[in-house]
């Protein structure tokens, strides 16, 4: 097969030329990371009243204080911690912009950063463009747990960052309390920066215990937390997120953050506040269980053994008892001959690896998950 492999090795660019060859193929498109369902209609309807009555000037760099005041309260309610609304959260444009900030604000020339691979496209060449150096760490298949010995020969003097993902993207996998207590302990009395990807803390599967930094007071203080809107709302194009951490670590964040950002869209911000006063912020766990569920009972009469996912809307399928195929050119027949779209899992490393495994996003229509499974279940 003819595969194009300098292209596809890079994550940002397999995204594009799966989606294109998806396009191409009329296939159904489960390689995308985002759902494909509707926000809440009153959510349209309260950011359409906004943009009539004219909220179309600058907000303040770091967000409207009544939105960053109810998503710190509904934060420190559920975790018992006390955040500053005035201080220590800045409302972001989604989640990339957030990531970036808080990368550009701490890691400098030749900083260490422990990245934990298979690894989100982003985090590699953000640390790159600013100076610093990844020293990456393998999860251990197939569950994809963390080798902790492993991470403190890792860390040393030139550490000064460990970025984790909880729940995972692209594996599922979700953080044990004993994995955050270890980090906690490894990190303790450091100048270590935790960064945690929090993005899909909402998608924990109902039999997995939800994890997060924030149960970790201690840990938290040291911690920068990041986040969106558009997983939980089904709004991933409003682009709009949120950091927090410590005044001291938010301080050096907000002075990166309001040379990126100058204003969050406005009557958004606005939107969601009035939103989140009345509404909880939505628990996917059945939700996305069931969608798993539709999607795994599809494929209970194909040659395809399905990993572990305890949280996000990705699930992760070993190929090996079907080919012997590189995971890139076994996606790209999938989808051509096949008609059902996927993600390789290899992009996700630094180095070439040889895995028989393959990502798909969940968050789809139950037709659609059906209509796949038996498409895949012909292989």
């Amino acid at each position: 097969m003819n595969t194009n492999i300098s292209i596809l090795q890079n994550p940002s660019s397999v995204f594009s030329v799966m989606s294109k060859i998806a396009i191409e193929s009329n296939a159904i498109d489960m390689s995308t990371g985002f759902p494909f369902f509707d926000c809440a209609p009153e959510i349209l309807n309260i950011i359409s009243t906004y943009l009539k009555k004219g909220y179309s000037q600058y907000t303040p760099s770091e967000g409207i204080f009544p939105l960053r005041e109810i998503i710190t309260k509904r934060i420190n309610d559920a975790f018992k911690i006390q955040y500053n609304p005035e201080s220590e959260i800045i409302v972001s444009a989604g989640f990339t912009e957030a990531l970036f900030a808080s990368i550009a604000s701490i890691v400098k020339e030749d900083d260490e950063v422990v990245i934990f691979e298979p690894a989100y496209s982003h985090y590699t060449p953000l640390i790159a463009m600013h100076g610093g150096r990844p020293v990456y760490i393998s999860l251990k298949e197939p569950d994809f747990k963390i080798d902790w010995k492993e991470v403190e020969k890792s860390v040393h003097t030139r550490t000064r960052m460990i970025i984790i993902n909880n729940p995972s993207n692209p594996t599922g996998a979700v953080f044990s309390a004993d994995d955050l207590e270890k980090l906690q302990k490894i990190t303790s009395k450091s100048k270590i920066v935790v960064l945690a990807d929090e993005t899909m803390r909402h998608m924990v599967s109902p039999e997995t215990q939800t994890t997060s930094i924030l149960q970790f007071p201690e840990l938290a203080q040291r911690s920068i937390v990041i986040s969106s809107f558009g997983e939980i709302n089904s709004m991933i194009g409003w682009e709009l997120g949120y950091i927090l951490a410590n005044k001291s670590l938010m301080a050096d964040v907000q002075k990166t953050h309001q040379f990126i950002v100058t204003s969050v869209n406005t009557p958004t911000q606005f939107a969601i506040n009035d939103y989140f006063r009345n509404h909880e912020i939505a628990d996917l766990k059945e939700f996305y269980q069931n969608k798993k569920q539709i999607f795994l009972n599809s494929l209970k009469n194909s040659k395809f053994i399905p990993l572990l996912s305890q949280g996000s809307f990705f699930q992760l399928l070993d190929y090996s008892q079907i080919s012997k195929e590189k995971d890139i050119d076994m996606a790209i027949r999938i989808t051509k001959e096949f008609g059902v779209s996927c993600i390789p899992l290899s992009p996700f490393y630094h180095e070439t690896v040889n895995l028989k495994l393959l990502r798909f996003c969940f968050a789809r229509p139950d037709q659609l998950l059906v209509k796949a499974g038996e498409s895949l279940s012909k292989m």
